[in-house]
């Protein structure tokens, strides 16, 4: 294996890692503000917070490895990337700093704010939109070469039905992943009324994340037919992921084995998310940039790659003590301390 390819798959693991954290938070957030305006923040909220007090410090790790690493193993990506995404990255920092403020205002200052809620709820859904403009904007037609200069073609990408089926898709999936890890979570700290509330939200978002994904490859196979020929031969993770969705949905319609059920999930997002992946490869960005063209130099990638999978050997173990230690902490999920 190349090391170009253990650089892209070491990336990939780590964003899609900030794919399950940050959409449990992203959704909580939405379903936090939800709640209020329909009368029933009384019986979920205890669960949103209790899970969100020692998480949310933490989310965006996997991001932050994710873009330090892409630049570092490809610096031609910041080339690329790095003009195209000025207004679109920009909007996703303003809403995840208005995101952490909310934190600081809601642990620290001012409780109840309805304003403050509002913005939860929106940053909820607006992140991951404007975070999948980059997987938007990989598959092709949307960035054209002047000279030198790389520019972001916004009409064609807001007047794209592949573009937008790509934004609905990340907004049911955070819904999704959300909702069944809080269904789990109520399940566990033995709130039966949040449980029951939140095991409403997460069968309600199963259709329309199983529908959006098929949307998508509709969509692709149009936009990219190459990308949707090489997803094609990858056909069987897909269809395991598939599986995966009907195991999940089962389990959570028996109220029965709530944690297998939200570990169906993962793995159900992990088959298609490195399906997709793979099938994406070489590419980076269509037809423009290869894993392969400016890619770092031997000595850097063995550093960072040994720093990578170094940081990630850390970062899973931490996770799992906090998960341990706070989260699933007898005392502490079920609020007594």
């Amino acid at each position: 294996m190349s090391y170009e390819v253990v650089g892209i798959t070491v990336l990939w693991t780590f964003l899609y890692g900030y794919l399950i954290v940050a959409s449990i938070d992203f959704g909580a957030g939405f379903f936090s503000y939800y709640s209020t305006i329909t009368k029933k923040d009384h019986l979920i909220d205890k669960v949103i917070v209790r899970y969100l007090s020692p998480v949310w410090e933490v989310t965006n790790v996997f991001l932050v490895f994710f873009f330090i690493g892409i630049v570092g193993f490809f610096p031609s990506t910041a080339y690329y990337y790095g003009t195209t995404l000025l207004i679109p990255g920009s909007i996703a920092i303003i809403l995840l700093a208005i995101r952490g403020s909310y934190y600081a205002f809601h642990h620290y200052g001012a409780k109840g704010s309805k304003f403050y809620q509002l913005l939860y709820g929106a940053t909820g859904l607006l992140i991951p939109a404007s975070l999948s403009v980059v997987l938007t904007i990989s598959e092709g037609g949307f960035i054209s070469l002047a000279g030198d200069v790389v520019s972001l073609d916004y009409g064609a990408l807001f007047s794209s039905f592949y573009s937008w089926t790509v934004v609905i898709l990340a907004l049911v999936s955070v819904l999704y992943i959300s909702a069944y890890f809080l269904a789990f979570y109520a399940r566990t700290a033995k709130d039966v009324k949040a449980f029951e509330v939140l095991r409403k939200y997460a069968l309600n978002w199963s259709l329309p994340t199983i529908l959006a994904s098929v949307l998508v490859f509709f969509a692709l196979s149009d936009h990219n037919p190459a990308h949707f020929e090489r997803m094609l031969n990858l056909s069987w993770m897909f269809s395991l992921s598939f599986l995966f969705f009907l195991g999940a949905v089962y389990l959570m319609w028996k109220k029965q084995r709530l944690g297998l059920a939200f570990i169906f999930v993962m793995l159900q997002f992990a088959t298609a998310f490195f399906g997709y992946g793979a099938s994406h490869m070489p590419y980076l960005l269509y037809p423009y940039l290869t894993i392969y063209d400016g890619f770092t130099n031997e000595s850097m990638a063995i550093a960072l790659i040994t720093a990578f999978i170094g940081g990630l050997c850390l970062l899973i173990p931490s996770l799992y003590l906090l998960l341990r230690l706070f989260l699933f902490d007898n005392q502490y999920v079920q609020g007594k301390k």
